[in-house]
């Protein structure tokens, strides 16, 4: 039997901790782990089988599951219904020949193995008799106190390479491991606590397979939709928002429309046979990173598009269900609904409008912010997915969205603009959202760039005057207009503008050796020293320039901002260095590196020429970027961290992760952003090129280290 083995999970209960395995397996699942194995060697055999039970019916369909050791626990669960496809064995453990016996041919049977005898004894065994090999460890690990020496990934490697069956890398591994292992000949990488001690186990095991796949350049969308030969709408509007979002974009035609901008005339539904070859024939060929999915006029088209969701398991799936007609009518009947709603527990996040919302939700029309994230938050639980709530329809003077969860609701807020050309604004907006999260961004961050890329096109989308109705919106007037900056851009707009903008730096940081070994804890303790000897230096300087931005300050509440960031700078992040270099020996000054003179004399540049704009813009990185570094240095997105008190580097990390250090970069880039608004587009220009510098150089200090 073959089986994905790619993003493996190993679980252990102690540190799952208080929200159990089950529930740990069913975030990790949902967010791409193809493979389970539940090892708990203190539970008995009876608890074992109650267990297998218990993730059987999370994993069914989704993901295999084997058991550690307890063959004859397989075998009771299976014989009580559940779906366990095989066990794992060590060395010492039931005998590999025994358990294909009971189990039979199509069972997944793995075995450990570390040394290059074990590869001749799986050799010496009947062909089909072990599937894979779990190999390992690779570097030393908590999980099991007993293990042989570390192998590291050349020892993998060898063993890898000499094996008669695929190898699976265990022991010591972290997410930023899966690329160089598999580069080594892994079939999968299993990881323990980099899942079970996550915060998110579901975002860990996205980041985890995002590692294994790898985004390989442009992020590949996929579209399942219909077709709207106006071009405003549908996939046609969906590959031109991808195409503007910065994705390479796909479509699969769920239905053929007769429309304009005045509406549908008639409406053909191709076979499913067909709808079904149209998705293998991308599947067959092509990685796909995410798919938006808009119209499905039936339910056996949505029955095969489930299936074929289940059998392929994009990383990122967003629905965006089209239910309701213009002029209000039911677009589905009621077998299709039924279907619908069930091929929603598929997405990770759905964007119905508020008449779709209200259908799902089971409510009365919906003509209430307050009430349309009510009725999401509901829908959220219900589905286990996020939901994004869309204002539009309210009228008035805002047109608001929010991101709704079973948990949490995060408001974004913007002017309507003044326009009928709104044709495809759904489709455009899903699928904007669907490639901004393809390429790495959270979905805040995501709907963020998303939010701003659409009303830009909104703003400008008059100037196409295409047909006589309600006309499409302008998808590339960004690209079109001179620079990619809109004259008079919202803070939400130019928010998204320059983060995006720093994009790949971004993305250099988070690949840099010096972060990952912090954020595993492998980093050597002098280097991490001689990091914060540099620091200390910069942060002295950089309280003076706050200083000045505070001297130079138009208004109270800024003076003061910037006056307590300076006092920051001084007592709370100095206090926490001298607490890490008083034991350093030899203490005392330090040279400031090329790398930390160069950042400080832009910095200085900014300050001396007394523009208070520039010098705002320039300061504004080390807020920035360290915030959203030290929320996903917390979480555990880049390594293992993930809250680890025994982490030799916790109390550094906690101090950029945690809420109040959030908060004050939030204020950081209110200021930054809300004056870039109010001045001149010759001014804007020059504050981001301020901003720019001082983000590489950011990049620079955390790269000089190693």
């Amino acid at each position: 039997m073959t089986a994905d083995l790619s993003v493996y999970l190993v679980t252990d209960a102690a540190l799952c901790g208080d929200r159990g395995v089950a529930a740990v397996v069913r975030e990790a699942v949902a967010g791409g782990v193809s493979f389970v194995q539940l090892r708990d060697k203190t539970a008995s055999d009876a608890e074992i089988v109650e267990q297998l039970i218990e993730l059987s019916e999370i994993t069914a369909g989704r993901a295999a599951l084997v058991v550690n050791d307890r063959l004859d626990a397989a075998i009771e669960a299976r014989r009580r219904g559940a779906r366990v496809d095989g066990v794992h064995l060590g060395q010492g453990d039931a005998s590999v020949l025994r358990a294909r016996e009971l189990l039979g041919p199509d069972a997944l049977i793995g075995l450990t193995a570390n040394t290059h005898a074990h590869l001749e004894a799986v050799r010496a065994l009947p062909p089909g008799t072990v599937d894979h090999l779990g190999v390992g460890v690779i570097r030393p690990t908590s999980t099991k106190s007993d293990h042989p020496p570390a192998l590291g990934i050349e020892g993998f490697r060898a063993i890898a390479a000499a094996s008669p069956v695929p190898c699976v890398a265990i022991g010591g591994v972290g997410i930023d491991d899966a690329a160089p292992l598999r580069d080594a000949g892994a079939a999968g990488v299993a990881v323990v606590s980099a899942l079970c001690a996550a915060e998110d186990p579901r975002e860990a095991a996205r980041a985890l397979r995002r590692r294994w796949f790898g985004t390989r350049g442009v992020p590949r969308v996929l579209s399942i939709a219909g077709s709207d030969p106006s071009g405003g709408a549908g996939i046609q509007a969906d590959l031109k928002a991808i195409a503007a979002n910065g994705g390479y974009g796909m479509a699969v035609v769920t239905a053929l429309t007769a429309q304009n901008t005045r509406g549908v005339r008639a409406v053909h539904v191709p076979p499913v046979q067909f709808l079904a070859e149209q998705l293998d024939a991308i599947s067959d060929d092509i990685a796909v990173d995410a798919v938006k999915i808009g119209m499905l006029a039936n339910a056996d088209v949505i029955r095969t598009v489930k299936d074929w969701l289940e059998r392929e398991r994009p990383e990122t799936v967003v629905i965006d269900p089209v239910m309701i007609s213009t002029s209000g009518d039911r677009l589905l009947d009621s077998a299709a609904e039924s279907a619908l709603f069930e091929l929603l527990h598929s997405a990770d996040i759905v964007t119905p409008n508020l008449a779709e919302l209200a259908v799902l939700g089971g409510t009365d029309p919906i003509t209430e912010w307050e009430h349309a994230k009510e009725v999401a938050a509901a829908l959220a639980t219900r589905l286990d997915a996020t939901v994004l709530v869309k204002g539009g329809h309210l009228g008035g003077a805002e047109s608001p969205d929010a991101l709704v969860t079973a948990h949490s609701t995060e408001e974004f807020t913007g002017g309507r603009i003044a326009t009928d050309a709104t044709h495809g604004t759904g489709c455009s907006l899903s699928s904007a959202l669907t490639t901004r999260r393809a390429t790495g961004e959270d979905w805040r961050d995501a709907l963020r760039a998303a939010r701003a890329w659409l009303r830009e096109s909104l703003r400008a989308a008059d100037d196409l005057g295409v047909g006589h109705g309600n006309g499409p919106v302008h998808h590339f007037a960004g690209l079109w207009s001179r620079g990619g900056l809109t004259t008079h851009p919202t803070p939400e707009e130019l928010r998204a503008q320059w983060w995006t903008r720093i994009g790949e730096v971004r993305s250099d940081i988070d690949a840099l050796p010096f972060i990952r070994a912090l954020s595993d804890g492998t980093l050597e303790r002098t280097v991490f020293l001689d990091y914060l000897a540099q620091d200390a230096l910069y942060l002295g300087e950089y309280a003076r320039v706050l200083a000045e931005a505070a001297r130079l300050a138009p208004t109270r509440e800024e003076q003061v901002f910037w006056a307590r960031g300076a006092n920051g700078a001084i007592a709370g992040e100095m206090e926490l260095h001298s607490s890490w270099l008083v034991t350093r020996s030899g203490a005392g000054y330090v040279e400031p590196n090329a790398v930390t003179t160069a950042y400080l004399d832009h910095l200085r540049a900014a300050g001396y020429r007394g523009d208070y704009d520039e010098l705002i813009a320039a300061v504004l990185p080390c807020y920035w970027l360290y915030a959203d570094l030290g929320a996903r240095l917390r979480r555990g997105d880049l390594g293992a961290y993930a809250r680890d008190p025994e982490h030799p580097y916790a109390s550094w990390l906690r101090t950029y992760g945690d809420d109040v250090f959030a908060q004050t970069a939030e204020e950081a880039i209110g200021h930054v952003i809300a004056r870039a608004c109010a001045v001149t587009e010759q001014t804007r220009a020059r504050m981001f090129h301020a901003f720019e510098v001082a983000a590489g150089h950011e990049r620079a200090f955390f790269a000089a280290p190693l």
